[in-house]
């Protein structure tokens, strides 16, 4: 089976924000009720891509070399799902989003695999523009001058992210690779860590900007005789592996929700199970916190 794509379409080109002065009755109580926007980035082989495929009525923006979802669906893994031509620049992804903001379509779901890749397409972009194609010392990497430039253009994109969330009405899912990285700790003695494979800055303003930042990995359960391991010090028997989802920072990894999410989900032994599992994880948070509002 094939990935179902759609035709690759022209830019359009974004008009100016006229100005605007606030009043008292620009003034609210309540925040805007919109779909959520989730970030979540993931060891290799945990099943992100196939986890965003459960997504309702999802749509597919898949950068340049991240064609996982394809081989899926080749292999019965996934059910066909549409998907736009892999985006071989940053104009791609752009007009892919530009696309789904002027057309009308029946998507509900927005899954960007991967916004690594993406990432990597808007530095290439800049760099052509501002640095004349030179990667070297004297051009994008020059004192991290091309990464903290990228920042305008990266903004830029998660603003047209927000605009499908409003105007469209769609869920915004960003699927990462994770890696270990030095955590700098500035209240003592540094440490290693999962962090999604991102350049530090464009990772910054894309955390600040989600609603959740969601971390895969596999948990290994350990006994010590016939007890689950409890006493690190001594030696233990993996017994199993599960696949997880986390919710909330740690030492280990970063992560964060602002859906009362609990800190582990546990992800089951298929995209279905994942999938009804996050998603009965996101009902409980909002009914816990509608009680905690009402209270």
């Amino acid at each position: 089976m094939a990935t179902q794509t759609l035709p690759r379409p022209t830019r359009s080109v974004q008009s100016a924000v006229p100005a605007r002065r606030f009043t008292l009755a620009d003034i609210k109580s309540s925040g805007p009720r919109k779909p959520n926007a989730h970030f979540l980035y993931a060891v290799e082989g945990w099943g992100k891509t196939s986890i965003g495929a459960q997504a309702p009525a999802p749509i597919f923006i898949q950068s340049r070399g991240e064609t996982g979802l394809e081989t899926l669906i080749q292999n019965g893994l996934v059910k066909e799902t549409p998907a736009f031509p892999e985006c071989q620049s940053w104009t791609d992804i752009n007009d892919a989003i530009d696309v789904l903001l002027g057309e009308s379509h029946p998507y509900r779901t927005l899954v960007m695999d991967t916004v690594n890749g993406a990432e990597r397409l808007c530095h290439e972009f800049v760099c052509q523009r501002d640095f004349g194609g030179d990667w070297g010392e004297h051009g994008f990497l020059s004192y991290g001058k091309g990464p903290k430039v990228s920042i305008a253009d990266w903004l830029l994109l998660l603003q047209k992210l927000d605009k499908l969330r409003t105007e469209k009405g769609m869920t915004i899912f960003l699927l990462g690779h994770a890696k270990v990285g030095t955590f700098k700790n500035p209240q003592g003695a540094d440490f290693d860590r999962y962090q999604a494979d991102m350049d530090k800055e464009t990772y910054a303003v894309t955390a600040k900007w989600a609603d959740s930042i969601l971390f895969g990995n596999f948990e290994t359960v350990v006994q010590q005789g016939k007890k689950q391991a409890t006493d690190v010090s001594r030696k233990g028997k993996a017994v199993d592996v599960y696949r997880a989802l986390f919710t909330q920072r740690m030492p280990a990894f970063d992560a964060k929700n602002r859906l009362g999410l609990p800190p582990e989900i546990d992800m089951g032994d298929s995209p279905e199970a994942a999938w009804a599992n996050l998603l009965a994880a996101l009902k409980a948070g909002k009914e816990a916190n509608q009680e905690t509002t009402n209270g």
